[in-house]
């Protein structure tokens, strides 16, 4: 037999009989439970910031889809208004009659895309901020929860 293997066999041999301190347990099965209870606050709040962030992102979604729709409500509406337009531009009788129909719709255009561009901007700016608050709670409730498992 080596010399080797000798000392492992009487170290095996003295292991089988040592006891490990009452001390050194109490420390290793409170660093378990405290291990424990970090990982679930951090999980816990790994969950929340999931939840939020699906949250925020449905929102965010919900508010680029209502901004599509208006785009194309007003996209319909600008196009039916210049075939009437066309309509009425084709009937006319008279060049005085034309350029007054043809001033008259680009007046109202000018005065309707005013304000769609006014409503756009108020609705993306509504979107925009409730996206922002929302994403600064979602942020300040992590920050809290890390504080407190931290």
């Amino acid at each position: 037999m080596n010399d080797f293997t000798r000392q492992t066999q009487e170290f095996f041999s003295a292991a089988k009989d040592a006891r490990i301190p009452e001390q050194v347990q109490a420390i290793a099965e409170d660093s378990v439970a405290k291990a424990r209870e970090t990982y679930d606050k951090f999980s816990t709040a790994a969950k929340d910031n999931a939840k939020a962030f699906e949250e925020v992102t449905v929102a965010a979604f919900a508010g680029a889809k209502s901004i599509s729709d208006k785009v194309l409500k007003n996209t319909e509406s600008n196009t039916e208004a210049a075939f009437e337009a066309a309509k009425a531009l084709a009937r006319a009788k008279t060049l005085p009659e034309l350029i007054r129909l043809q001033s008259g719709f680009v007046q109202q255009q000018f005065a309707v895309a005013g304000a769609q561009s006014k409503e756009l901007f108020d609705l993306s700016t509504k979107f925009a901020q409730q996206t922002i608050e929302s994403l600064n709670a979602a942020a300040t409730k992590t920050f809290e929860q890390m504080k407190k498992a931290g």
